[in-house]
Parts: structure tokens; sequence; C-alpha cells
């Protein structure tokens, strides 16, 4: 409410209550919390997904199996122990399902991105939100169902699933969470700190959290994880329903009145809301603004772009983790959970606590001492940190994934995977750099300002690399298992590789 439109007889209230002017880092902070309850649920939904997906799916092609070719293997009620279905011919095909899975996840995400932020635009974030949780409900009900009906259904009717992605998978969820937080403050260290706490909830609850919770309630009951998880994501519908307006730091409230939850997520190009246009108008309005971005990007933005699709590319890898640690050191999946809870507490502390931390005493050092550059503005100079920081976050992830491929026992293992989670915090960076004028493209008008557009653009490009790597990954992975040995270690040195490739690419950003 304006203060032109105050209610008669509460203008002492007012004066003596001057929290209407808080902090400029208090409003931020305060709206970030629904924002990061939300991603919490999301990702603790998915992580008690994937793991006992895996199961469900290995249990099946088990007993298919030894059915075929070794029926005394199994046990009086049809199944067979796990430790047996470690064989090749098991682990290849769990390869190939769960590769198709993923392509047809991300390949409807893809193609219906645009789409479904512009429906953002035109109904609010919320209700996208809203429906993005859909297919992610479907995911648990339908690997229940096809685990649980073992004899009515195929085992291939599990590819089901992953097809209802065209209502909104990873790309869309992100897309509009990272354009909320990055719409929250202006200051770089308090944005990149923000992006820390995205991606350290992420981490804490789907690859901590998450993988123990699956791994203790599949041991107890293999269709627990999936029940719960539909649970989590029930609970997620009133956290979006608290979620802030988006945009509501570039305009304060007295302007945006009560229209401010149907502002459009990012802001149109035409310079107007979409209570003014129809959806059919919106998406062809956003599809032209984004192809004029791709078609005159400035340099520094295509080699960003570029790191984005190597860096999701390389990332792929972290779904054969759990083959990989099955397979190699003949671990269970419920041990496998456990492992990896345990490397995401180093994530959560690296990510939440150590960086910010870090990037607050270097930003205080700065306005103490004398700028290294003398011509470098202060936003220059954060612009350079930020690249350098990335760029170790790369090296990082160089030698964590070689490192990955050449252990040879679970004791050496362990060193690789913290090794490796250091990288983890490249995104931090690599999406602040998305605020810098230096990614300013060679046109004027409203596409070339910073945030506009660019997200979408950016979860695009990533979903191109999550797609590729989903179909290069498990091809990778079941040469490896051909080979056998050290072989099997192949998809870790290809993502080194792309680690490395966007390592020497982010250094020859220009800065100013």
């Amino acid at each position: 409410m304006a203060v032109d439109d105050a209610i008669p007889g509460d203008d002492s209230r007012h004066r003596s209550h001057p929290r209407r002017k808080r902090s400029p880092l208090s409003v931020p902070r305060r709206a970030i919390r629904p924002l990061l309850l939300l991603v919490a649920l999301v990702n603790l939904a998915w992580s008690l997904y994937q793991l006992p997906v895996s199961r469900v799916i290995e249990s099946r092609l088990c007993r298919d199996h030894y059915e075929a070719h070794d029926p005394s293997a199994m046990l009086p009620d049809g199944s067979v122990p796990e430790e047996l279905c470690k064989v090749d011919d098991v682990q290849q095909r769990l390869g190939r399902i769960q590769g198709v899975m993923e392509t047809l996840w991300v390949a409807g995400d893809f193609f219906m991105t645009i789409p479904l932020v512009s429906l953002a635009d035109h109904y609010g974030h919320r209700f996208v939100l809203c429906l993005n949780l859909i297919p992610r409900v479907f995911l648990l009900a339908w690997t229940f169902v096809v685990g649980y009906f073992n004899r009515a259904l195929p085992v291939d009717a599990i590819l089901v699933a992953p097809a209802l992605s065209f209502l909104g998978g990873d790309c869309v969820f992100n897309s509009i969470v990272y354009a909320l937080v990055a719409e929250l403050t202006d200051d770089h260290v308090l944005r990149a700190t923000f992006f820390g706490y995205v991606n350290a909830i992420s981490s804490i609850f789907s690859l901590q959290l998450g993988p123990a919770l699956a791994s203790a309630t599949m041991s107890a009951l293999l269709w627990l994880p999936f029940g719960l998880g539909i649970a989590v994501l029930l609970l997620a519908v009133p956290v979006i329903s608290a979620l802030a307006p988006s945009t509501t730091h570039r305009k304060p409230a007295s302007e945006d009145g009560e229209d401010a939850d149907d502002a459009p997520l990012l802001s149109s190009s035409a310079g107007h809301g979409p209570s003014h246009a129809n959806l059919k108008s919106t998406t062809a309005s956003r599809f032209r603004t984004m192809l004029a971005l791709l078609t005159n990007p400035s340099r520094n933005f295509v080699l960003l772009l570029t790191c984005f699709f190597l860096a999701s590319l390389a990332s792929s890898d972290t779904k054969l983790l759990t083959l990989y640690v099955s397979k190699r050191y003949s671990w269970k999946f419920s041990s496998v959970g456990y492992l990896l809870s345990a490397k995401a507490v180093f994530n959560f502390f690296l990510l939440s606590v150590i960086i910010p931390r870090v990037l607050r005493w270097r930003q205080s050092r700065a306005r103490l001492s004398d700028p290294s550059r003398p011509h470098d503005t202060p936003e220059m100079a954060a612009d350079r940190d930020t690249i350098t920081h990335a760029h170790v976050c790369l090296v990082f992830s160089v030698l964590g994934a070689a490192a990955i491929a050449l252990s040879p026992s679970i004791w050496a293992l362990v060193p690789s995977l913290l090794l490796y989670a250091l990288g983890i915090a490249l995104p931090m960076f690599t999406y602040s750099l998305l605020k810098s004028p230096s990614m300013a493209l060679h046109r004027d008008g409203e596409a070339s300002r910073p945030g506009t557009h660019l997200f979408s653009v950016v979860m695009l490009v990533r979903t191109v690399g999550t797609l590729l790597g989903a179909m290069l990954m498990p091809t990778l992975w079941v040469a490896g298992l051909n080979l056998g040995g050290m072989a099997l270690g192949i998809p870790y040195w290809a993502s080194a590789v792309c680690y490395a490739v966007a390592g020497f690419l982010i250094k020859r950003i220009r800065i100013g």
C-alpha cells in the first residue's frame, strides 16, 4: 500500500514504527527463505526417487535374467539377492534404461521451457511451480506401480513416467528459481551468496539427507521412499503459495499495488505486463526476444554459455555415480546412499558457510585497500574475482573427476569424491556473471539488460548439455562395462575433459 493510500488515522503508527524502511539486506534475506524451503522439498523428493528407482529396475531385470539363465538362484518369493544382480548383462540394460529415462525427462522439459516460462509470465510463477510438481508426483507413483505389479507390467513401462516432463522438469523449475533469486539483490557478493545457498540446499537434500533417508527406508521397505516423496511434494504446495511476487526489488510496493503477484517473471520486452496480452502473443514475444539474444550475443556471453553447456554435460556423470560405485566396488545401493550422504555434508558447509564468509571477507578487504588495477571500477574488480573463483572450481572438478576414474578402491574413492566436491561452487560464480555488464549484447533495448530472459536461455543451454550427457554418459558406461577394470571410469575421464575445456574458455572472458 502506498503512503498516500494509507488508512486514515494510521499516520502515527507509521511514524512510530519505521519498519517499512528495512535494511537493504533484510528484505532479500527474508524473501529467500520460502524459496530455499521449496528447493529443499523438491530436491528431497527427487533424491527419494533416484536411488530406489535404480533398485526397482535392477530387481526387475535381475529376475528376468535369472528366470532365463539360472532359475535356481531365485528365492522362493521370486526375488533375487541384490549381490547376484551385478552381472554385466543386468547392469548394461539398467544403464540403457536409465539413459532413456533421463533423455525423455530432459527432452520434454527442454521443449516446454519457453512455453511454460511464458505461462509463468501470464499466470504467475506460483501456478507454473505447482504445475511442475505434477510430473514429479507421477514419477514416484508410477515407479511404485511398475515395481509392485511386476507380473502385469513389463519393465519398459517405467519409461512412461519421464515422458510427462512436458509439464515441466528441472529446466523450468531452475529457470524460475534462479530468476527469482537474481531479482532479490544487486549486491554481487550477496547474490553469489544466495546462489550458494540454493546450491547448498540442493546438495544437502539431494546428496545427503535424501540418499540417507532413501537408503534407510528402502532397507526397511523398497516402496517406502516413493510414498515419502509424494508426501514431501504435497508439502511444497503451501510453500509455493508463500513465495514473494517476482520483480519486487525493481519496483516499490507502492507502484506494484495489488498487481505485484501478476508481474511477469522476467520483464516483458514489450514494456507492459501479461495482463495486456494473451498467452500466445506472450510466448511468441519470448521466442523472438530469445532468438535475438542468441543470434546477436556478445563474445563474453557466448563463452559463458559454452561453459554452462560443458559443465552440464560433464556433471551428467553424477547420475552414474550410484551405478559406478555399486558395480566397481560391489556395494549395495543402500550403502552407496550413505556414502553420497557423507560427501554432501562437505558440500553443504562449503557452499553455505565457508565460501560466503570468504567472499564477504575478500569484499571487506577490497574496500580497505587500494585496488590492484587502478582503472577497474568496483564492478569490474568483482567480475575479475568471480572469473578467478569459477576457474578454480573448474580445476578442482578436473582433478576430482580424474581421481574418481583412477580410484582402485573405495578408500581411494572417498578423498577423490571430496576433491570433486570442491568444484560444486561453480554455479555460484557463473550465475553471478550473468548480471555483469560485460555480458551485455551488441544491441540496445530491453533484451540487452542483464537478467532479462538470460536465465531462460541459460537453462535451455544447460538442458541441451544435460540431454547430450544423458545419452553420452550411459553409452560410455556400457563401453566401460564391456572393457572392464579401469575402463569403468571412462565417463569420468570424459567429464574431466569437458571441465578442462570450460576452464580454458572462462579465462578468455574479458572484463571492461
